[in-house]
């Protein structure tokens, strides 16, 4: 029983960990009229217009912005999965 508390325990140590690199981590996706950038832990930290905004369409920037954040998110959730494979299993706790 301690040996199983003592795992959880370490669990909870290294997922505290992975998730303060995570809060850290920046990640960016861009585009020609877009920018993003977004933390490992799905926080948008900035976007930015890389366009005259005068000149592009409005249709095509909200779709360029759309595509770009999803695109970022999806960085962001591998980025996570990569940290969180480092885990492993926990002999035991199964």
């Amino acid at each position: 029983m301690l040996d199983k508390m003592k795992q959880l325990w370490e669990m909870k140590t290294k997922m505290d960990e992975i998730k303060k690199e995570l809060d850290t981590l920046l990640l960016a996706s861009e585009d020609s009229l877009v920018k993003v950038s977004i933390t490992g832990s799905q926080e948008i930290k900035g976007v930015e217009i890389k366009c005259d905004l005068a000149s592009v369409n409005k249709a095509k920037l909200e779709a360029a912005l759309s595509e770009t954040i999803n695109r970022a998110v999806r960085e962001s959730q591998k980025a996570a999965a990569q940290k969180m494979s480092a885990l492993g299993g926990i002999p035991g706790l199964s």
